[in-house]
């Protein structure tokens, strides 16, 4: 990676001190939500901590702003200043993107939206051209800003600020990334990074994944874009970056492809190509948001299956069965369990005498947590075994909790394995679910979900 775009990228990510310019007492405006987003390290609840470096507003109608000394210009700001959010209206953002220069500031966040995305691309291409010029970068235009929950670094507007993982999250949408960090206080996992790119007029998403694949917190990268100005570039990002990267595509209708243009002004090219080049770079295509994170989460947590030969261990026959139709569909190749292999089992001697004695091994609705531990144990040591996918339903006598301890340890005596559960159910199952996912074991409440995980850690997806 370049010197000069990694400094850059850091000094935006993981940025000495911040100006805010268009900082306002107006609560209800952007530059409101992006200062005290730096103050508190969120705008909603109160477990998030505020950004340990210096925070400059800027606002020449104001002497301080939640009580923080304002100033003028940027210029008139002490020191260097080594990022500058900048929410003003779109037709001074030219000057204010000069004075930036002035002042040597080395990254540049334009909120402000106005530029290509409403067809103003003359004045999209001035800002970065003055950024470019001027000794900086420049992120944006029309984007939500960028978070780094480790460093306390809430520099946007999402209302929320998500606790710090090991999933970055890169998108073109910023309105989709304030969704997401919702869905992740409320399911209570974590992020590296989240980047919004907004029109990419400058920096873009392959820039973001080779500085993500230094990264020492990343372990994988969530992609959602809805068009590529140059595609070659983004392909040997994804393949020199040396971690799993999933991708969602937008915009892949005709009336797609003209939402993408009036939403971020991307040019959002065949789908069909578009997912053939990702996948051949070894990025995963996922169909759904929602399968976005599923993805992103298992192979940041998991290890990726060394051979395509999965087991699937159930308790119950009709989930059992849908996995295998779901393994059919994405293309997880089921083991065939070997005579040896159902003999140990056998000699156990905690199998039900009506145990399955194949792949799927259905273990029969009354299995204890006993039953699963020596399934799994057998299972696990033979080498034509590569991954498991668990699947537990809710019987009178199963013991959730104790279920998804064992399925942790296993993994723990087998980290080379990749496992993914399916504790279906609800209120009795949610406490095996939150324990599962505490110890980076991915479950789903559908077996589609988990098998189709499962795929994506085999690189058939």
């Amino acid at each position: 990676m370049d010197d000069s775009l990694r400094e850059t990228i850091t000094a935006l990510l993981e940025p000495r001190n911040v100006a805010v310019i268009g900082a306002s007492r107006d609560v209800e405006s952007v530059g409101h939500g992006v200062l005290l987003s730096l103050l508190q390290g969120c705008m909603l609840g109160n477990a998030c901590k505020p950004f340990k470096g210096r925070i400059f507003p800027v606002n020449p109608n104001a002497d301080e702003i939640l009580g923080v000394k304002c100033f003028s210009s940027v210029k008139d700001v002490p020191g260097e200043v080594d990022c500058a959010v900048i929410a003003v209206p779109a037709a001074i953002v030219p000057r204010v993107a000069r004075e930036c220069c002035e002042k040597k500031v080395k990254a540049l966040v334009v909120i402000s939206a106005g530029f290509g995305e409403i067809g103003n691309r003359e004045l999209e291409r001035e800002v970065a051209g003055i950024a470019r010029e001027g000794g900086a970068r420049l992120l944006g235009p029309n984007c939500l800003g960028v978070l780094r929950p480790s460093k306390n670094y809430n520099a946007s507007f999402a209302p929320a600020a998500p606790p710090a993982g090991d999933v970055a999250f890169v998108t073109q949408s910023g309105a989709l990334a304030d969704s997401e960090i919702d869905v992740a206080l409320k399911e209570r996992y974590s992020f590296s990074a989240i980047v919004s790119l907004g029109n990419s007029a400058d920096l873009d998403a392959a820039d973001f994944v080779e500085w993500l694949g230094e990264d020492a917190e990343t372990k994988s990268i969530a992609l959602y874009l809805e068009g590529v100005r140059d595609g070659r570039k983004l392909l040997k990002a994804i393949k020199e970056c040396g971690k799993p990267v999933v991708f969602l595509k937008g915009g892949r209708s005709a009336e797609g492809s003209q939402a993408a243009a009036s939403h971020t002004g991307s040019l959002a090219g065949a789908p069909k190509v578009f997912d053939a080049a990702l996948k051949q770079a070894g990025a995963v295509n996922a169909e759904s948001f929602e399968e976005l994170f599923d993805a992103a989460k298992a192979l940041a947590q998991q290890p990726r299956l060394k051979q395509n030969s999965v087991v699937v261990v159930t308790n119950g026959g009709g989930a059992g069965v849908l996995c295998v139709d779901y393994c059919k569909q994405f293309g997880v190749e089921l083991a065939e369990l070997k005579a040896s292999t159902i003999e140990r089992l056998d000699k156990g001697g905690k199998m039900h005498s009506a145990y399955s004695r194949r792949n799927p091994l259905d273990l029969v609705g009354d299995a204890l947590p006993e039953r699963y531990e020596a399934a799994l144990n057998v299972l696990l040591q033979e080498d034509y075994v590569h991954g498991l996918i668990v699947v537990q339903t809710l019987q009178t006598m199963t013991n959730p909790l104790e279920d998804a301890r064992i399925v942790v340890e296993a993994r723990k005596r087998f980290p080379q394995k990749p496992a993914v559960c399916v504790f279906m159910g609800g209120k009795f199952t949610k406490q095996s679910v939150d324990f599962l996912r505490k110890n980076g074991v991915p479950d789903f409440n559908d077996p589609r979900k988990a098998v189709r995980v499962m795929a994506a850690l085999a690189g058939v997806l």
